[in-house]
């Protein structure tokens, strides 16, 4: 058992054996081939995947450098020679692929950005690695326009045994060095497509790259987009080498979104508009339609030209093939479409099996200082499985290796029992605050038809105020597990074989064992997070109180208060004549008033110069009567005398 164990992880965990006349077989009109392909495939619950795959091979030969080409981008060939890159991956996804109901994708992809590289030459170290690992996701970060550039030590790591390259090298295989990075809160959108679509030949002016309109592409369920490079040497002869750039997109429809009653769609429903042709660069234009399975129950119109039956370990699948080349010939400008329609009514649909191998992820405990991660590996299958597992812990989640458990339960129990298994394959690297994630790998067999769970206990450490994002009370990301297998059968397996490049090359490729690499799904866990809304609510009071006080104040000292008579007309009509009635009676009132007061100033002015006269009369009278007496005694004196 521990022979037939080491085994199997011996043929898992072995490096690409592509056969050494691979490359002398390779026939090269030109130096440079472009291809571009469409995969539509129904799946189970009313959804639709669509996907695109633009492959360009360089057959550079003898050149010194890598700067003059015609197909392939310029600045892909320059990164390769400047940082010694030989294989590169990059993904850009939002969503999550749901491999119970939708079986395995074509490219594996997990959520958020993900980059890992192969870094091969005879003068490299550690340190020189990590240099140019730093340097290059800073110069892919401006090129796709994401935030690569926030790739660093805390989220790297060098996996030992999940990754296995899938270039060859001329040089010596001793000096080959891989770096992983993922950074899971990154979001896929419209900047990141453009100067995705800016690196094809054609660019999106003509051919399949016209369907990837943004307004369609992200409102799917899933949505993914990958660049992958790789560069294919020959060992006898080192002048004898290709570059490989492949471009993916991965989206899954969910036809319940489309507002349609029905399940019928096209291609013109599901991209908003026909193919108007194909790119004149290519050496060929070609769309794959799955006929069987979920497939059965759409009628397509037109018809494919041609039907090619595929059979991969044991599994057939039949698909329709239409040559977009043979569809444009004739001169004329039109739209190519084609339509799925589906039955009417309610037909039975046929059910899915889940594949041989799929897991699931999450998190275990309470509270926000100590918690489990648990991720479960559920084997369908009726023979044992060879799996392997890798963490990428980030360095504020401290994990605990004693506490490590693998626990089994056939497929049919709810429960874990105590039965644990045994893991023949272990590296741990452990982490270092604010410098190095955990890095964890496990290697174990599983059981036939039964699931296991792998828990480990961590703590959740504490930040520093400027470390939290602007988003605090949101979590933080833990990044997705990757999980790595190989199937003895081909069911639900639709990758294609490291030797192959066209989608056509999975075409009856049935091998011994199919290389599988499964994701799971990222955790958010909640940090102990302090109350950031208490200095916000201390600066909104103490600024309001500034602005209460200070408002008034420079009010009183510099302004002069004039208080008016509101002149104000009002709007309504009814008030208008109410208004006019009022002004008109207190205007009168106001006269009435005035020409009193004015008659009553002249009565008093009259009355007192009558009283002015009448004195000066009396004064006259009195004068006159003492003027008399006078008189009268004069006399009497003379008189005497």
């Amino acid at each position: 058992m521990i022979a037939e164990l080491a085994l199997t992880l011996l043929l898992l965990l072995s490096p690409l054996a592509l056969g050494q006349t691979q490359i002398h077989q390779f026939q090269y009109q030109t130096d440079e081939q472009f291809h571009e392909e469409l995969v539509v495939r129904p799946l189970a619950s009313d959804h639709v995947n669509t996907y695109f795959q633009f492959t360009t091979r360089w057959h550079y030969g003898v050149h010194k450098n890598l700067y003059h080409t015609q197909l392939t981008p310029r600045v892909i060939a320059e990164i390769l020679q400047t940082y010694d890159v030989k294989e590169l991956h990059i993904g850009l996804t939002q969503g999550l692929w749901r491999y119970e109901t939708w079986g395995y994708p074509i490219v594996e992809a997990t959520g958020g950005a993900e980059l890992w590289a192969w870094f091969s030459s005879p003068n490299l170290t550690d340190d020189s690695v990590n240099k140019q690992w730093m340097r290059l996701a800073n110069v892919f970060s401006g090129i796709l326009c994401a935030s690569l550039n926030f790739v660093d030590n805390t989220n790297s790591i060098a996996p030992k045994h999940i990754f296995r390259p899938q270039f060859m090298a001329s040089g010596n295989r001793s000096h080959q060095f891989v770096r992983y990075a993922t950074l899971p809160r990154e979001i896929v959108c419209t900047e990141n497509l453009t100067p995705w679509k800016k690196l094809l030949p054609c660019g999106s002016a003509s051919g399949l790259a016209t369907l990837l309109n943004s307004g369609y592409i992200h409102n799917t369920k899933y949505h993914s987009l990958g660049v992958k490079v790789r560069t294919l040497c020959d060992s006898d002869d080192p002048s004898n080498c290709l570059v490989e750039l492949t471009q993916t997109a991965n989206l899954v429809y969910d036809l319940k979104l489309l507002e349609q009653s029905n399940t019928d769609f096209s291609l013109r429903r599901l991209f908003g508009m026909g193919l108007n042709g194909y790119c004149e660069m290519a050496s060929s234009s070609k769309i794959y339609v799955q006929l069987n399975e979920q497939g059965e129950r759409f009628q397509l119109t037109p018809t494919p030209l041609e039907e090619v039956l595929s059979t991969v370990g044991g599994h057939n699948v039949l698909f329709g093939v239409y040559d977009i080349q043979q569809q444009f010939e004739g001169p004329g400008a039109r739209l190519f479409n084609i339509a799925w329609i589906g039955p009417k009514g309610n037909s039975k649909r046929e059910h899915t099996s889940p594949p041989p191998l799929y897991a699931h992820r999450y998190l275990l405990g309470n509270g926000q200082k100590h918690g489990r991660i648990a991720t479960e590996v559920t084997n369908t299958h009726y023979e044992p499985l060879p799996v392997v597992l890798m963490e990428l812990v980030p360095w504020y989640v401290h994990a605990y290796l004693h506490t490590l458990r693998i626990s089994s339960k056939p497929q049919h129990l709810h429960e874990y029992t105590s039965n644990e298994l045994k893991f023949s394959l272990l590296h741990y690297a452990p982490g270092k605050q604010r410098e190095l994630p955990t890095h964890l790998e496990i290697g174990f067999m599983l059981p036939a038809r039964s699931s296991a769970l792998i828990t480990i206990e961590v703590d959740y450490l504490l930040l520093k105020w400027l470390e939290y994002p602007p988003d605090a009370n949101h979590g933080h990301y833990i990044g997705s597990a990757v999980i790595g297998s190989q199937l003895p059968i081909g069911r639900n397996y639709t990758a294609l074989p490291l030797e192959g490049y066209l989608f056509q090359d999975s075409f009856n490729a049935s091998q011994t064992a199919y290389t599988l690499t499964l994701r799971t799904e990222a955790l958010i866990v909640s940090l102990p997070t302090p109350d950031f809304s208490m200095p916000y609510n201390v600066i909104c009071l103490a600024c309001t109180v500034v602005a209460l006080a200070f408002g008034p104040i420079h009010s009183v000292a510099t302004k002069l208060i004039i208080v008016e008579r509101q002149t104000t007309i009002p709007r309504n009509l009814l008030r208008k004549v109410v208004h006019k009635l009022t002004t008109r009676f207190s205007r009168r009132s106001t006269n009435t008033v005035v020409n009193e007061q004015q008659n009553n100033e002249q009565n008093g002015k009259g009355k007192e110069k009558g009283k002015g006269k009448g004195k000066e009369k009396e004064n006259e009278q009195e004068e006159k009567q003492l003027d008399q007496t006078e008189n009268k005694e004069s006399c009497d004196k003379q008189a005497h005398m």
